[in-house]
């Protein structure tokens, strides 16, 4: 009886604790539950992951310092190598430098300089050194396109020499000549000829070489260039002179500037270098004297005469020389008509020897003073004056049309009244 009492006396305590304990390990059943399902959903979405033992941890992580220290040592090695070579030759570590950016692709030049390589050097910030080696790869880079724009140019200016020249070919090729062309060797030859006949027909025409003492070697220098120029233009002329040179001694600076100037062609010249004077050469009545200080003027051209013009620049020289020259030998002297047909402006009116000879040229092949007045600068003067009276009646009579009725006007009505 009385361990019943117990009994029950101890369930009905229990009987009281567990209705407040039950809602409490319910929960908990609960909250396991929900974990575990959810541990099961995490497993299936991600792979499952072992996790190493302590043992092998530890092995890793001996193999991984053990790399570390290797790694560390080589640096350290190829630092110490570097710095070596740095401070041997610092030259080589900045090429190297630049190569090691050409090969992570920056802009650096594939050529460069000592003196560059020396600038770069000196540049303190790698910034600088970035910027001054940008510059010269643009600089580099425009240089290649300029080349291979002047190669381009070359290439294209030789085909279209070339394709020209097949043209040219083809054209000759379909043509049929009826003359032989006149190459330089024939133009030459051709020349050559009429100075040939000039110097054995041809009319003389002389310069006086006996100035040389009045000039400066600079004026001396300028004269032979005008003695050079008049034998050109005579030599390429229709009908040439007969070119003297008289007084020109041997020992002259005249004959010795010539023979400077024309080399081994003075003596294959198609002219007459003499000593002797013009006095000793021809005849006085046919020796006409041209300076521009002669009171006569030049009105025709004659053919029978014998023009002589002196040698000399006459910028410095004293007034008259060559007219006092020809009055002591008793010759005849003539001026160009420059007052009568030209409206002189500026300047004196001495003409180069080369202009003298141009002008006498015409003359001796036109007969014609506004075609031979051509010849002289046009800085001089402003232009041509008036033709003269006598003139202008020559050319109306010249192109006065012939007519066959020489009868005057109302003649003829009165001669057929008769009639």
């Amino acid at each position: 009886m009385p361990v019943f009492l117990k009994m029950s006396v101890s369930i009905t305590f229990i009987r009281t604790f567990a209705r407040v304990l039950l809602p409490f390990s319910q929960n908990r059943k609960r909250r396991v539950l929900y974990s575990t399902t959810l541990q099961r959903y995490m497993s299936s979405k991600t792979p499952a992951v072992s996790y190493p033992s302590k043992e092998s941890t530890s092995t890793e992580q001996l193999e991984l310092d053990g790399w570390k220290t290797t790694m560390k040592s080589g640096v350290q090695e190829e630092v110490s190598v570097v710095s070596s070579t740095n401070d041997e030759d610092p030259l080589a570590a900045t090429r190297e430098l630049i190569e090691m950016w050409r090969l992570l692709g920056k802009e650096v030049p594939e050529h460069i300089s000592e003196e560059e390589l020396e600038t770069l050097m000196e540049c303190v910030s790698k910034s600088s050194k970035k910027k001054y080696l940008r510059y010269l790869y643009v600089k580099e880079k425009m240089k290649k396109a300029k080349q291979m724009k002047k190669e381009m140019k070359a290439a294209a200016k030789e085909k279209a020499k070339n394709d020209q020249l097949l043209e040219t070919t083809k054209e000759n090729k379909q043509q049929n000549f009826l003359f032989l062309r006149l190459w330089d060797r024939n133009m030459d030859i051709a020349t050559g000829w009429k100075g040939a006949q000039a110097m054995q027909f041809g009319q003389p025409f002389v310069f006086d070489m006996a100035y040389d003492s009045y000039m400066k070697p600079r004026e001396l220098q300028n004269a032979v260039s005008q003695l050079l120029e008049s034998e050109g233009w005579n030599r390429r002329n229709v009908d040439p002179f007969h070119i003297y040179f008289c007084n020109l001694k041997t020992d002259s600076p005249f004959y010795r500037e010539l023979i400077k100037r024309y080399g081994e062609k003075w003596n294959k010249l198609l002219l007459t270098a003499t000593e002797k004077s013009h006095v000793d050469l021809f005849p006085k009545d046919n020796i006409i004297y041209l300076t521009a200080d002669s009171p006569n003027i030049m009105t025709t051209f004659k053919h029978d005469k014998i023009y002589i013009v002196g040698s000399f620049v006459d910028k410095n020289m004293q007034p008259g020389l060559s007219l006092a020259k020809a009055k002591r030998l008793s010759l005849a002297t003539e001026c160009l008509p420059l007052d009568r047909y030209l409206q002189w402006d500026i300047g004196t009116k001495n003409l180069t020897l080369d202009q003298v000879t141009r002008i006498l040229l015409c003359l001796k092949n036109t007969g014609s003073w506004e075609e031979a007045l051509k010849f002289v600068p046009k800085r001089k003067h402003t232009g041509y004056l008036e033709i003269s009276q006598h003139s202008q009646e020559f050319v109306n009579r010249v192109k006065k049309p012939k007519t066959i009725n020489s009868f005057p006007r109302g003649s003829r009505k009165i001669y057929t009244q008769k009639r």
